[in-house]
């Protein structure tokens, strides 16, 4: 028994498990059985076709007699059923994948079916709804149609598959997909929704054909066309006659010419066209023919696609090649011998030629044949009508490629086909969360070799000769009109400029609109290098920026084709597959393509015609010559990796803590890091590990606001917010919040993001300020952290008369579901109720706006510094589908974008933008989309609120005194009046209290050059073990703030050394060091510094002597240091000076930044326009006295007016009474 199979055949070895099952299935049959088989089935030794015998074998279909379907409704596969009659769920969560698979039958295994097979396999990969089952004629799985010439050098059928066999039985073994060769259907029951089969598996299995109904729930008709044969032509039927459509007929006419009374005849080839072109270049590569004779009706060849300049300069070139082109010609009978061997022609005007063989390809038919014996609705001249979903006129049932009719049009081309494949396979999987797509007018821009000959036409080539198909809108100086406008009579609607060199054999007409702004179309052949550029200006329908001339002149640059430098990612340069540039530069900007043949396999881009291929070609060698250009975007100095790269490495590495990360992949494996790293480090770790950022391994990467969970203040104090989801609050809670504000003496704002920020409270106080909304039932907001800040919304449908969404309920879940993972920097959310957009959620890093059919979803968009108004990523996407959609979107975002990008930046840096964007997330181009759902999910899963966290830990809530010299009892103060920390004077304004206003110039007191004056002694400080380095994954680092007199000190224990230095930042004279980042200088060995919390100024801890104290990033700045030392006793001693000199020098008061320094005159900013409102206020109601029904208010106190029922003034009269025309004076601004 053999072991295998014949490369040519489909199959697995006899032995395996599945080829047994078949055995099994094969003789479980009842030879006897003549409703089943007309002769005894014996054990076949092999098995070709074996995928068909695997269907019946696993309950696929259901055997028939022969001659005809089975009688009545055949049974439909049930859950129950096996292997691919089952609908199976292969994992996965209930909520993604669907219980019951939908089965999609597909009629035909060509070029426009694997597409739409390998679309739908991408998009149905996260809900595996459908399973497939797709049934072709040919013995051979889907093969490259449009390269069928190239089969005459190397006679390798698989070289001409689109996919490798063991693509489809590795689909297969997963369930996915089934495959039927040599199998055609002969009858579609619409009613019964069953397919009926008709196999002819080689002699060798059977003897005799199969017959099956096979059950779908979606049908898809893909059986392409067939070649036009001309029965009306005597001798039509005889042999040596050829058409040139499938492998079939190429091996027929190779077996054929190779006979003895065929070889150096004359072949003919009928027909000036395309295939007419591509069967006479493979009558020449078979070298058996004396002669190639090329018959054509027309005047010209490629009637279709060029004029006749062009087409009479291709014909010149074809009869260069040695080809005897026969125009205006028409074979009105084939002669043949005695033997019906075709051996002669006659022409219509009486010439004879004697030939070998002839092939006719004057043009195809449509396969509609089915749909005719269905009852669809077909168009007379061949097509089975289809509407813009590509649905037939039977429910379920749809038809793409060349046998579909839109329109009224047919397409012979394979990228209309390729095209409807895409909008089907979007539709079936993606339109519970899209508005379906719609097939458009395709583009019908050919660029082909043809018989070594390059020809191209793009655009709406035959524009001057037809008209314009679709007229575009003319541009003029505050003008708009159309072509249709312009005056025929006067200006042309289209104006060609041509160029013609019959010596190099080029010729060039390009199409424009009557005043040379917009380029319609044209026409190249033998210099076609700018085809990919004048195509993407075609349809990019915009005016152009050169004048015409150019497009000639300008042309003929010289170099290896077409600058791939200067295209855009989203330009087509395959339009077989549809492949933009963007497509191949992304592969190989992301490592998954290093070789051309990689990049043909991946993006299908030079698998079609192969005319794009100098180009993907162009494009990848620039990309990789882009590559091996070193272009940093390295962390910081102790990384040679981006932020991305690290996020991967430390998620696929596992990694948890700094010096891990640093001894496997920092330029220094002992260094301790940076104020740059070590945060982003930190934001990694949380958006993987989602542990508390205040725990042991973590706690001291954290810039301040994340160490001590509330963003610091310019006077050292921090910030309380707590959460309000959606901005809806109740009463309870906004009392609880009044009262917090109130004992802490805490400044309140309502903030844009929808919620009360509480401003001034001192670290040793938040503990406290938290329990109490901690006890209320309040969370953390997270404003301190790189995270999701606030989801913003209008009141919606839930009191507003215009909503149409619930947009508070959509916004609460939103925010609870995003709050506190860690991003590479804050994003937040909107969700408006209508198109009002009360809730601004398109300047949001992700918006939604609802429509009746669910919601507009926006990303990337951000107020700041840099404006940028969000892009629509997916319209009316339904409520169940948003989150799914946004999970993807964030994850995403948190895996590729640098360090402290916002989504609007790194949307402008992504290759392809939102276009790319979309692909990622809603078409699951990467097949990423499962997976950022997952890791999202792990996130949400995890949720714990930090604060509450902190409040129930007595080892976190231990880190936030503020003096750990101090004992735990709190200075007080008169109820409701700030508690000064020092450092920057409280003022008073608008019934709550602020910090002054920075000074406007930093402190530039030498104070590392201080000189004391009274003797130092040695002073215990503190006890040791508040400082403990120990831990080797929190980086050996520890920091805290002592007191001593009105003297603020810092004292850093770095590995074991330890280092002191005041506690005063001189730039902005803020009280905050010890608060600051520890970090070394890998360029400069021992370098340690301290980075300051507030505006990252770096102070060197440790070096040379002379250096220590100095601002390593302000040589003007610079700070005191100690002299500190750890003794047996277990405290830590200071070397100081007296505490009145040390005050004197480094006191809180001395250095204390006051509103008289800082606001001139003690006015703030609005000085002079307080007191224009005030002169204003008072000419007003000097203006108002004595007017009837009005009482002015008194001394400026009290409303400014107390009405009784009177007539309101109008806007005119208070302008007149205070000013203008009408008397008094006006305020002088």
């Amino acid at each position: 028994m053999a072991t295998g199979l014949p490369p040519s055949t489909t199959g697995v070895p006899l032995g395996s498990t599945k080829a047994d099952s078949i055995i099994e299935a094969i003789e479980g049959i009842d030879p006897n059985d003549e409703a089943i088989v007309s002769e005894p089935i014996t054990k076949p030794s092999i098995l070709p076709n074996v995928k068909a015998l695997e269907a019946l074998a696993d309950g696929l279909v259901k055997p028939a007699p022969v001659g005809g379907s089975s009688s009545g409704s055949p049974t439909r596969p049930t859950s129950s059923s096996s292997s691919l009659g089952t609908r199976r769920n292969n994992g996965g969560s209930d909520s993604e994948r669907v219980a019951v698979k939908k089965r999609i039958v597909i009629v035909g295994l060509g070029m426009v079916a694997v597409a739409f097979i390998e679309k739908l396999l991408k998009l149905d990969a996260r809900r595996e709804e459908y399973t497939i089952i797709v049934i072709g004629e040919e013995p051979h799985v889907a093969y490259n149609r449009v390269g069928l010439t190239s089969f005459f050098e190397h006679r390798d059928v698989e070289k001409l598959y689109l996919n490798p066999q063991s693509w489809y039985d590795d689909q297969h073994s997963l369930g996915k997909l089934s495959y039927l060769l040599s199998t055609q259907v002969t009858e579609i029951n619409p009613v019964a929704k069953t397919v009926h089969t008709f196999s002819t598996p080689p002699s060798e299995v059977f003897n005799v054909p199969i017959e099956n109904d096979i059950s779908y729930d979606i049908l898809v008709i893909a059986t392409g066309s067939d070649a036009v044969i001309p029965t009306g032509t005597p001798g039509h039927a005889a042999q040596g006659v050829f058409v040139y459509r499938n492998l079939s007929d190429l091996q027929g006419m190779i077996t054929y010419s190779a006979l003895p009374h065929v070889k150096g005849s004359i072949g003919a080839v009928v027909g000036g066209g395309l295939l007419g072109l591509e069967a006479a270049k493979a009558m020449l590569d078979l070298e058996n023919f004396g002669k190639v004779a090329l018959v054509d009706k027309n005047p010209w060849v490629l009637s279709r696609q060029l004029d006749e300049d062009a087409g009479g300069l291709v014909g010149e070139k074809i009869r260069e090649l040695g080809v005897d082109l026969k125009s205006v010609k028409s074979i009105v009978k084939i002669e043949t011998d005695d033997q019906n061997r075709a051996n002669g022609v006659v022409f219509a005007d009486g010439e004879k030629m004697a030939i070998g063989a002839i092939c006719y390809a004057i043009g195809i038919k449509p396969r509609d044949e089915l749909a005719r014996k269905t009852g669809m609705s077909t168009i007379s001249r061949g097509g089975i009508l289809v509407n813009d979903q590509l649905q037939t006129s039977e429910k379920d049932i749809y038809a793409i490629g060349e046998c579909a009719s839109w329109n009224n049009q047919t397409y012979g081309l394979i990228a209309p086909g390729v095209e409807m494949a895409d909008i089907l396979a979007f539709n079936l999987t993606q339109a519970k969360a899209h508005v379906p797509r719609s097939f458009k007018r395709p583009d019908l821009s050919t660029k082909l070799k043809l018989l070594g000959v390059d020809v191209a036409s793009f655009g709406d080539y035959f524009a001057d000769r037809d008209g314009p198909v679709a007229p575009l809108a003319t541009r003029g100086a505050g003008a708009r009109t159309t072509l249709k406008d312009v005056d025929s009579k006067k200006n042309p609607l289209v104006k060609a400029l041509t160029y013609k060199d019959p010596f190099a054999a080029v010729y060039k007409k390009y199409l424009f609109s009557p005043d040379g702004k917009f380029l319609l179309g044209g026409m190249m052949i033998g210099d076609t290098k700018d085809y990919v550029k004048l195509v993407a200006m075609v349809k990019a329908k915009k005016p152009l920026e050169a004048p015409p001339g150019e497009f000639i002149l300008g042309s003929n640059k010289g170099g290896d084709g077409d600058d791939a430098d200067e295209l855009d990612d989203d330009t087509q340069i395959c339009s077989c597959h549809n492949v933009t540039k963007g497509d191949v530069v992304q592969v190989v900007k992301d490592g998954t393509c290093k070789s051309i043949g990689e990049v043909k396999s991946c993006t299908k881009a030079g698998t079609g015609c192969a005319g794009c291929m100098p180009l993907v070609e162009s494009i990848f060698n620039c990309e990789m010559k882009k590559m091996g250009v070193e272009v940093s975007n390295h962390l910081c100095p102790h990384f040679a990796y981006s932020r991305i790269d690290l996020f991967n490495i430390i998620s696929v590495k596992k990694l948890t803590n700094l010096p891990d990360v640093m001894k496997q992949f920092g330029k220094d494996p002992n260094s301790l890091g940076c104020e740059v790293c070590k945060p982003c480090l930190a934001s990694i770790f949380a958006s993987l590990n989602n542990d508390h950022v205040m725990s042991t391994p973590q706690h001291n990467l954290q810039d301040t606001n994340d160490k001590y969970l509330g963003n610091i203040q310019r006077n050292g104090t921090f910030s309380v917010v707590p959460r309000v989801a959606g901005g809806e609050i109740t009463p309870e809670r906004l009392i609880v919040i009044g009262q917090v504000a109130k004992k802490y003496g805490l400044y309140c704002k309502i903030t844009g993001g929808q919620r009360i920020d509480m401003f001034g409270a001192r670290k040793q106080d938040l503990v406290d300020i938290w329990t109490e909304l901690v006890e209320a039932g309040m969370e953390s907001g997270h404003a301190y952290a790189k995270s999701l800040r606030t989801v913003k919304s209008c009141v919606g449908s839930t009191w507003c008369r215009f909503g149409i969404g619930d947009s508070v309920g959509m916004a609460i879940r939103l925010e609870d579901r995003y709050k506190s993972i860690r991003a590479p920097h804050k994003f937040k959310g909107g969700v408006s109720g209508c198109v009002r957009e009360c809730a601004e959620a398109q300047t949001k890093d992700f918006g939604l706006i609802a429509t009746e059919k669910g919601y507009n979803i926006f990303v990337a968009g951000n107020g700041g510094a840099k404006p940028r108004h969000a892009e629509l990523l997916i319209k009316d996407a339904p409520p169940d589908e948003v989150i799914p959609i946004l999970d993807r979107y964030v994850m995403f975002y948190i895996r590729t974008a640098e360090r402290l990008q916002r989504t609007a930046r790194w949307l402008e840096n992504l290759p392809g933008g939102i276009k790319y964007l979309r692909e990622v997330i809603l078409e699951d181009k990467l097949g990423i989309c499962r997976d950022l759902e997952k890791q999202m999910s792990v996130l949400v899963g995890t949720y714990f609120c930090e604060w509450a966290e902190v409040v129930n830990d007595p080892v976190k809530r231990d880190k936030f005194k503020q003096f750990a010299n101090l004992g735990t009892e709190k200075p007080k103060a008169a109820p409701g009046a700030p508690l000064e920390i020092g450092g920057i004077e409280i003022v008073n304004e608008r019934g709550q209290t602020r910090p002054a206003y920075w000074p406007k110039e930093q402190t530039n007191f030498d104070f590392k050059g201080v000189v004391w004056k009274t003797p130092l002694n040695w002073e215990a400080i503190v006890e040791a073990n508040k400082l403990d380095d120990s831990s080797v994954a929190a980086g050996n680092t520890a920091s805290v703030t002592i007191k001593r007199g009105d003297t603020q000190l810092a004292i850093f224990k770095v590995r074991g050394k330890l280092y002191s230095t005041q506690q005063m930042c001189p730039h902005k004279r803020a009280f905050v060091l010890s608060d600051g980042l520890i970090g070394d200088d890998p360029a400069t060995p021992g370098r340690i510094f301290v980075a300051c919390p507030q505006h990252k100024k770096r102070f060197e801890l440790d070096g040379p002597e002379e250096s220590r104290g100095a601002c390593l990033t302000d040589e003007k700045l610079s700070v005191k240091m100690f002299e500190v030392e750890e003794r047996a006793d277990g405290w830590i001693y200071l070397r100081l000076p007296s505490i009145e000199e040390l005050d004197e020098v480094l006191g809180m008061n001395r250095w204390k930044v006051t509103k008289g320094e800082t606001e001139a005159d003690g006015m703030s900013e609005f000085g002079k326009l307080d007191e224009n409102l005030a002169k204003e206020k008072a000419e007003r109601r000097k203006a108002l006295v004595g007017r009837k029904g009005v009482k002015c208010s008194g001394a400026g106190e009290g409303p400014i007016l107390t009405a009784t029922p009177a007539k309101r003034l109008s806007a005119s009269e208070v302008l007149t009474s205070s000013g203008g025309c009408g008397g008094g004076k006006a305020v002088e601004w």
